[in-house]
């Protein structure tokens, strides 16, 4: 086991220590992965290195890197080592982090943890989460909650209402849980990709006129496309007014509030009913993990608890929890210990730095673009996303999009650097989320470059 250990954790080292050398995207087909790995199991074991090896090439060689510092794609996971190793720790016990009963220590863990994010998103005494998978399930767990708390769970007529620019898992969260496509409002974002305040009121009045009954705002603390952050101030005293349940989708931006300039634009979050978090991304931990995060902790065991006869040796009194009793996993791993370990060795002000350094990265990056001369900006830098297309001069508006549109492949080949691309009022733009704090200005000066060289050729082509 030993030996085995130390095998693992030198490829490990090896691969973070050449990470800058590796390619920040890599995708293969189908066919040529068939060829690798289609086969049935082997009737008789392999030796456990061979295994290793087989998998360092023949599977971890066919990804990308979503933790590379020129890895600007959809929402880098930059992860880190000592959230790498609590895993290691987590998984190598084996901890079951459903109930008490198992797992007091780990429980105690989570419920610090828990409320570190929470006074961090300032929400009262009272309040309470769960970790979870991530920010689809994170936003479901909430929902659903919403669902109990301020529908009973009838859910016939009810209507919610987001911006057009909300994450697809808040839709498929309210279809999970049995609402129609009619019952979800994607409201048109205004000028700066936020959830229009006087839209949401119009839409409100118009269906309550309907005989409908409204009942959720979800509102956006970060978008992927764009990083806009909707109006909470304002959405919150709206809520206030009409009775309507406040949730926050802060997977990606929620994180900002460690540092001055995102407490600034996140003002109003604290005033929300629950909150989506996903430390995976600008907590820089390891896949999975998301949190939930409720207004009441006693919305959670009222919405998920259940106690069949076999698990009554582990019911409480109330104050030892169970977090099996928070939401739909019984069977559920030690995530907590991750950030809980990574906050411990880091301290709180690397955390605070590193988010900063998101922020800078992109305003960084559309500073080179303006400066290359053949980039136009879409959205300046928010929350460490600034959004392009490639504008040559003299280029025509097809060519302006094929070359634009045909940059995301290019680079996927190219290895040396990874945007995605996403579409803002009929426009297919580029996107690039620079919040690994890794990334240097030598990074970001060497995409740029290279994306422009990238054009040029795909110009020519």
């Amino acid at each position: 086991m030993r030996e085995l250990g130390h095998l693992v954790v030198d490829r490990l080292v090896d691969h973070w220590a050449t990470l800058r050398d590796q390619p920040a995207g890599r995708r293969t087909g189908r066919e040529e992965l068939e060829k690798l790995l289609w086969e049935p199991p082997p009737e008789e074991g392999r030796h456990p290195e061979q295994v290793i090896r087989r998998v360092e090439t023949d599977v971890l060689g066919h990804m990308g890197r979503v933790h590379h510092p020129r890895f600007f794609a959809f929402v880098p996971g930059p992860g880190n080592w000592i959230g790498i190793l609590a895993d290691l720790l987590a998984t190598g016990t084996n901890v079951f982090a459903g109930t008490w009963f198992e797992a007091s220590g780990p429980a105690m863990v989570e419920l610090v943890t828990v409320d570190w994010l929470r006074r961090w998103c300032g929400l009262p005494d009272g309040a309470g989460g769960i970790f979870v998978s991530g920010g689809s399930m994170a936003n479901l767990t909430a929902l659903a909650v919403a669902r109990r708390v301020a529908l009973e769970d009838r859910i016939a007529g009810a209507m919610a209402y987001c911006s057009d620019q909300t994450h697809s898992a808040v839709e498929r969260a309210f279809a999970v849980l049995g609402f129609g496509p009619d019952q979800l409002r994607r409201l048109p974002s205004d000028d700066q990709y936020r959830l229009s305040v006087l839209s949401l009121r119009e839409a409100v009045a118009s269906d309550r006129a309907a005989g409908r009954r409204p009942f959720c705002v979800v509102a956006n603390a970060g978008t992927t496309n764009t990083g806009a952050v909707d109006p909470f101030v304002d959405l919150a005293d709206l809520c206030e007014a009409e009775e309507l349940w406040l949730h926050a989708d802060a997977a990606y931006g929620g994180a900002a509030v460690l540092c001055e300039r995102g407490q600034c634009q996140l003002t109003g979050l604290e005033r929300s009913d629950s909150l989506a978090l996903d430390p995976h991304k600008w907590l820089f931990q390891p896949f999975e993990i998301g949190c939930v995060l409720v207004r009441d902790e006693q919305w959670l065991p009222a919405t998920f608890h259940v106690l069949p006869d076999y698990l009554r040796d582990v019911e409480t009194d109330g104050r030892e929890i169970n977090f099996a009793d928070y939401g739909i996993q019984l069977t559920r791993g030690f995530r907590a210990l991750k950030l809980w370990m990574s906050i411990q060795v880091f301290g709180v002000a690397a955390f605070r730095r590193a988010v900063e350094r998101g922020f800078e990265n992109a305003e960084r990056a559309e500073a080179l673009l303006r400066d290359a001369g053949v980039w136009r900006i879409v959205t300046p830098a928010r929350m460490g996303v600034v959004t392009f297309t490639w504008s040559r001069a003299g280029a025509s508006a097809d060519e302006t999009r094929s070359v634009t549109l045909g940059l995301v492949e290019a680079a996927l080949q190219d290895g040396t650097t990874l945007v995605s691309s996403t579409t803002l009022r009929g426009e297919p733009v580029l996107r690039l989320c620079g919040i690994n704090p890794r990334t240097t200005r030598e990074d970001l000066e060497m995409s740029v470059k290279r994306l422009g060289e990238l054009a040029e050729g795909l110009r020519r082509a």
